[in-house]
């Protein structure tokens, strides 16, 4: 088990999509979802393919999971940079998420007194942001994201960055999107934005991965991994170790992996780890074990 000031991630090598969301989950040996009405928050921002998007295969075998760790029910909330329901139906989500008894909450069609203003101090948003209510008020929040580079400011999207999606586009009168990506602060925001919620859980489809360009299209290169974990920080940092291991762009390749202000900014606001030596990388099985030493020697180096 962990210690109160090391988080695990499980990392599987594997180019299946069923496997690597069972064994990753698996091996962490925990169930958040027992008993408990849980809320999944993909990487649908567009309808793009995988790793653009969160794979639908991937979508189906974590709901297929959490059902069977004995979920009391399940729903799927997403805001989308398009019309999310259309992004949705493009996908083929909406019959898909039928087809596994999970609710839908678009949150386009949320009420304006349900995306809640956020006030944080020494927060680098101009006036706070907001966020989709069913986020904050969700039992058990579980996030699956993709593996890819950012070139809009971002640098990379991983988990901290999937949260995007729970602020609006322009809500009250305010375009929190146009801040967002116009900010000189823009990957300090987006930790901040993940400030007054935690999941349960992160699994993060690496199979296919986006090494330049992203989030919507880039340079693909096979990643054959999944990774796993409760802490966002410890996702990411993997995430981006994984992304040095694959050979990336030099926003990735150059900066030691703590000093990327996403991370910096997260770890600085408690929201998980702080560096290499709180992160155990678990190999959840013997084939993945030489992927997981690489991919920690790397993350060893900060």
């Amino acid at each position: 088990m962990e210690s109160l000031n090391t988080s695990r991630v499980a990392i599987v090598n594997t180019a299946d999509r069923q496997t690597g969301v069972a064994a990753s989950i698996r091996a962490l040996d925990i169930n958040p979802v027992k008993n408990k009405n849980v809320l999944i928050k993909p990487n649908f921002n567009t309808a793009d393919p995988t790793p653009g998007s969160t794979h639908n295969d991937t979508l189906a075998a974590l709901v297929e999971e959490i059902w069977k760790l004995g979920a009391k029910a399940v729903t799927l909330g997403e805001r989308s940079y398009p019309p999310t329901r259309e992004v949705m139906e493009q996908k083929g989500v909406i019959a898909l998420l039928e087809k596994l008894d999970v609710r839908l909450i678009d949150f386009d069609s949320l009420a304006e007194k349900d995306w809640v203003k956020i006030d944080l101090k020494d927060s680098h948003w101009e006036d706070g942001f907001r966020v989709a209510r069913p986020i904050l008020e969700s039992e058990c929040l579980i996030t699956t994201c993709c593996l890819k580079t950012h070139q809009y400011g971002g640098i990379f999207t991983l988990s901290l960055k999937n949260h995007v999606g729970v602020v609006p586009t322009t809500r009250h009168g305010y375009n929190y999107m146009r801040e967002l990506h116009s900010s000189p602060h823009q990957r300090k925001l987006i930790a901040e934005i993940n400030v007054p919620f935690k999941p349960a859980l992160v699994v993060l489809d690496g199979v296919e991965a986006f090494v330049d360009g992203g989030p919507a299209t880039g340079k693909r290169a096979n990643g054959n991994v999944f990774v796993a974990s409760t802490d966002r920080v410890a996702v990411d940092a993997v995430g981006v170790a994984i992304l040095k291991s694959l050979g990336s762009n030099e926003s990735i390749m150059k900066p030691k992996i703590f000093e990327q202000e996403q991370i910096a900014r997260a770890s600085e606001l408690g929201l998980g780890a702080s560096s290499p030596s709180h992160i155990e990388v678990m190999a959840a099985d013997e084939y993945s074990r030489e992927y997981r030493d690489r991919v920690a020697a790397i993350l060893d180096q900060g």
